[in-house]
């Protein structure tokens, strides 16, 4: 159903209770030491409009005043807690919140989101017609001004972007992150987040892959941008990232096997490939990879932005390359 349509139907109803209707949609909110990120999250969901709905924030152990944060923001938006007392990873914290959750449409969204009005609304409307989807919705970068941002940063967050968005409703699945939606009955078929992931990232990719395989499309409207208010500044920061993503990719490998991904790009031997396979013969540690990244960043002020985003490049693709080995 075109959003125009369902805001129509629904009258454009800004939600500020649960017993003013049925829940449509159920926010499931992952967090760990957010305090500080929740509020911005809060302040774009009590401007939501047009449909009901609520939001669970779990809580993967307690490290900060988030709970408190929580509670003092209770009274003005349809918010609730789990609460774990110790951490245990981000797919505990997402099968906690869906088995807490009362929406017939599960939206995951990220602490760091900062969700436009619409948001609840257009992803419930995505679900309204008679066969089941997974959506994505992509999360544009809000950066500082800074040298790493120039040569990299900027221009890699759009080309990742654009290329989600020409993805096929069979490719979708590779882009499940962190703005995403399904309804409570595809939720159940594909079954709990694997908690086998506990570095950085892959247990969303594996979810996405997992209900790809039961031939669900997943596509990648563009109507569904949340800002994300948390994204690497700094090559450092970016290449670290990509070293715990590539370990995670390698538990991927081993459940799902190789092929799933499609064709090895870094086993063919371009001048590029050949390169990042060097690179990440260096970068055999978390330290090698953070003194390399430092090294980078001391350079970027110093180079064009043209010769930054191929340093930043190297590194970032050395480092999961790397981590894969």
């Amino acid at each position: 159903m075109p959003l125009e349509e369902f805001l129509r139907h629904s009258g454009r109803r800004r939600v500020g209770s649960l017993q003013a209707m049925s829940l449509d949609a159920t926010v499931i909110v992952p967090t760990l030491g957010g305090a500080e990120r929740l509020p911005r999250l809060f302040a774009a969901l009590e401007e939501q409009v047009g449909t009901a709905y609520e939001c669970v924030v779990v809580l993967d152990g307690e490290v900060d005043d988030s709970a408190t944060v929580v509670q003092a923001w209770s009274t003005r938006i349809p918010v609730r807690t789990v609460v774990f007392q110790e951490n245990q990873g981000r797919s505990a914290a997402l099968n906690a919140g869906r088995a807490a959750a009362q929406g017939r449409v599960l939206i995951r969204c990220d602490d760091d989101l900062a969700p436009a009005p619409e948001f609840v609304a257009r992803h419930v409307a995505h679900h309204a017609g008679p066969e089941p989807v997974g959506i994505v919705g992509m999360c544009p970068e809000v950066f500082p001004d800074n040298a790493y941002v120039r040569a990299y940063g900027n221009a890699n967050d759009h080309l990742v972007r654009e290329s989600s968005y020409a993805l096929s409703a069979e490719e979708g699945w590779r882009r499940w992150s962190a703005n995403v939606s399904v309804t409570d009955e595809t939720w159940d078929r594909v079954g709990p987040y694997d908690d086998a992931f506990r570095v950085y990232g892959w247990e969303d990719i594996d979810w996405g892959y997992r209900l790809h395989l039961l031939g669900i499309p997943v596509l990648v409207p563009r109507d569904l941008k949340a800002p994300h208010h948390n994204p690497a500044t700094s090559a450092t920061e970016r290449a670290e990232r990509a070293y715990h993503s590539g370990a995670s990719r390698r538990v991927f490998e081993a459940k799902h096997g190789r092929d799933a991904l499609g064709a090895d790009r870094l086993a063919m031997n371009s001048p590029w490939n050949v390169a990042v396979r060097a690179t990440g013969g260096v970068l055999r540690s978390d330290r090698a990879v953070r003194a390399v990244g430092r090294g980078v960043d001391g350079l970027l002020p110093r180079v064009p932005p043209s010769v930054g985003h191929k340093l930043v490049a190297l590194l970032v693709e050395g480092s999961g390359a790397a981590a894969r080995r």
